[in-house]
């Protein structure tokens, strides 16, 4: 059985969409009869539903920082594994550069097992230390991409892996610019809830009892971690200005990777203010963190989604996906991303929301359109399909090593 050991910055699924990505493919591998296992830091500073007894989940170093390396590079050595993954999204690395110096190091302890690096963001995060005179860094940078000996964002980390796998098509661009030469697939990433069977009517009628709604309500739904950038405060003061009928649920913790402890809670305070400030308390109800089969009930008994992101919304959005696959038709904020499957409005646009919440709140035939096209588009996006086009890969560079 081939054997693959993912890098992963954090494992904390529950808190982390990079986390919780690289927990949906290593189960659809496991069906595709592909064992992994992950290592990771033993740094938890949020929760999390990973039993920390699980003997597939390595944590192998202390921090992400250059001390650490070496211990690093040992352990992925002792997992003696077929193919080494690495999950790169920097925050989950808490923006430590060291981690592009791994692929360097094994070569150089003669790992001579295939490398392949998965992308989950790139094209806007560069090196720049203030002790290296810009005019040279940029010489710097241009002389050894143009070599494939490192890229100017990522340093080694994908000039010397095998694969290069990117999430979505801004991503990809970028890297085939630069990197020309390069081994380069695009896999999209799926849903983050899966569908759980539960009929409709029953799905409305729990989900306005639990709120305290009437049976007539129209329920918006709004799924993800609840952030300043995720266009809230946009989307409650567009509320105010829809139909009473109108019902809106945050769907989604406050916590995560992105926002911790103090911060988090002085951001839920600050939406609770702002419901009350707009005379919303009784037609908004946050859920916080709730569990899969508890959203996916909720999403089933709602009737529009809306992601009114500051920086527009891509498919690398797990929550566009699972919001489609519900059947949801989706209000969306535009990105440089065509996608015709969602209603899009420009970002931070109070009038443009309130506009097409209006619109689609009254017009339920063009709403059923949305509805119908959004869940066919959604189809394609399983992630057992995105785990078989990881073995192809997998299988491809090892023949190739």
């Amino acid at each position: 059985m081939v054997c693959v050991a993912l890098i992963a910055g954090t494992y904390a699924p529950d808190r982390c969409g990079v986390a919780d990505y690289t927990r949906r493919l290593r189960e659809g591998l496991r069906q595709q009869g592909v064992r992994s296992l992950v290592l990771t830091t033993v740094k938890t500073t949020v929760k999390t539903d990973v039993e920390t007894d699980d003997p597939t989940v390595i944590k192998s170093v202390q921090d992400w920082n250059l001390q650490n390396l070496l211990h690093l590079v040992r352990a992925v050595h002792r997992t003696n594994a077929d193919i080494l993954h690495i999950q790169h999204a920097a925050g989950t690395y808490s923006f430590d550069r060291a981690i592009f110096l791994l692929p360097l190091l094994l070569r150089l302890s003669g790992w001579r097992k295939p490398i392949v690096t998965t992308i989950h963001e790139y094209g806007w995060w560069e090196w720049e230390p203030k002790w290296i005179p810009k005019w040279f860094l940029e010489r710097l940078k241009e002389w050894g991409q143009k070599r494939s000996w490192w890229d100017r964002e990522d340093g080694f980390l994908l000039t010397l892996s095998d694969a290069i796998v990117t999430t979505n098509q801004e991503a990809e661009k970028v890297v085939r610019d630069r990197l020309p030469n390069a081994l380069i697939y695009r896999i999209p990433i799926g849903a983050n809830v899966e569908v759980f069977p539960i009929d409709r009517t029953l799905a409305r009628s729990q989900l306005r009892q639990t709120c305290n709604w009437s049976e007539a309500a129209q329920v918006v739904a709004f799924f993800g971690f609840l952030h300043p950038v995720k266009g809230l405060e946009t989307l409650l003061s567009a509320f105010q200005n829809v139909s009473s009928d109108a019902k809106l649920i945050l769907m989604g913790g406050v916590e995560s990777l992105a926002l911790r402890g103090d911060e988090a809670k002085q951001y839920w305070e600050k939406l609770e203010a702002l419901i009350s400030q707009l005379n919303l308390s009784d037609r908004v109800h946050m859920t916080g963190y709730i569990d899969a089969k508890t959203a996916s009930n909720y999403l089933s008994g709602s009737d529009i989604g809306v992601l009114p992101f500051n920086h527009g919304v891509t498919l690398k959005s797990g929550s566009l996906l699972t919001l489609l696959a519900h059947g949801l038709p989706v209000i969306a904020t535009r990105s440089s991303e065509d996608l015709t499957v969602v209603k899009s409005i420009p970002a931070k646009n109070i009038d443009a929301l309130t506009i097409a919440l209006n619109e689609w709140l009254t017009d339920f035939e063009k709403r059923d359109r949305g509805s119908k096209l959004g869940q066919e588009f959604a189809q394609q996006f399983d992630w057992n399909a995105i785990a078989a086009s990881h073995l192809k890969i997998y299988e491809s560079v090892r023949t190739h090593a």
